[in-house]
């Protein structure tokens, strides 16, 4: 069974597809080029153990060429080995949030956080929300953003195979994988722009303070309610008041903190 596309949706279909994967591609190697001269210097100063100066190259690569989550992980395996735990913690969590599927991360992670003081036991979420959250923390916004457009050009090509075929056969296969097609695409572009969101967004924090009295209201008059320790991850809720922070544990439980005691992931 042939199908005839007209020639110049062809042309498009091609265009579109070939600048995708240019466009990623450049990106990628640009991003690898800038960074990876300096790096060496940091891997470098890592394997010799000299944990501080590989902290001071990491720290700088951040601040002059941007967020990178190789960076962000390997300053937080410095800061590991520099017995600074909440630092860690903080750029492994920053890693994820460029990278939510890398499993080296996570574990790094679960690592830092079992040497913290607090142990705060999470509220139970409905199962579908937890699964849902895991299937979104599978890839990075890009790979989410890529799939959800190269599932759309194939939802696109799919409609077009139902809509020139003369075959009933042929015909569901164009329509039912459009309808899939499409449904991914969608799923794709809303996990991708939730992660953004996150990125853009930053509610979650880190005790960076040995240990912090949390308060009832927002002065050193307030009554005090628990006591947090370094390296405890807890949520902004409320970012208006000066030099306070109204926090929210993973537990539930709510209060006030300073701003010096507690820094954004």
């Amino acid at each position: 069974m042939k199908i005839n596309i007209p020639s110049k949706m062809k042309k498009v279909i091609i265009y579109i597809i070939v600048c995708l994967f240019s466009t990623n591609i450049l990106a990628n190697s640009n991003f690898s080029t800038n960074k990876n001269v300096t790096k060496v210097l940091g891997d470098s100063a890592y394997q010799k153990g000299d944990y501080s100066l590989a902290i001071e190259i990491y720290e700088n690569i951040l601040k002059s060429q941007g967020e990178s989550t190789a960076i962000y992980y390997n300053l937080g395996n410095s800061y590991y080995k520099n017995d600074k735990i909440a630092k860690a913690i903080i750029n492994y969590e920053r890693a994820l949030l460029l990278n939510p599927g890398d499993k080296d991360v996570r574990f790094n992670l679960d690592m830092a956080r079992s040497k913290t003081i607090d142990k705060i036991n999470p509220i139970r979420e409905v199962f579908y929300i937890t699964w849902i959250k895991s299937i979104a923390h599978w890839y990075s916004v890009d790979k989410w953003a890529i799939l959800g457009i190269l599932t759309f050009i194939l939802s696109i090509g799919c409609f077009i195979l139902y809509f020139f075929s003369k075959q009933m056969k042929y015909k569901k296969i164009g329509f039912f994988s459009s309808i899939l097609f499409l449904t991914i695409s969608v799923c794709s572009n809303i996990f991708a722009f939730n992660l953004k969101d996150s990125q853009i967004n930053r509610t979650g924090a880190i005790i960076i303070s040995p240990s912090v009295t949390i308060k009832s209201t927002p002065n050193e008059s307030g009554t005090d309610l628990f006591i947090l320790h370094e390296g405890t991850k807890v949520f902004i809720k409320d970012n208006t008041m000066k030099g306070w922070k109204e926090i929210q544990m993973e537990d539930g439980n709510v209060g006030w903190i300073q701003t010096k005691n507690v820094e954004i992931i």
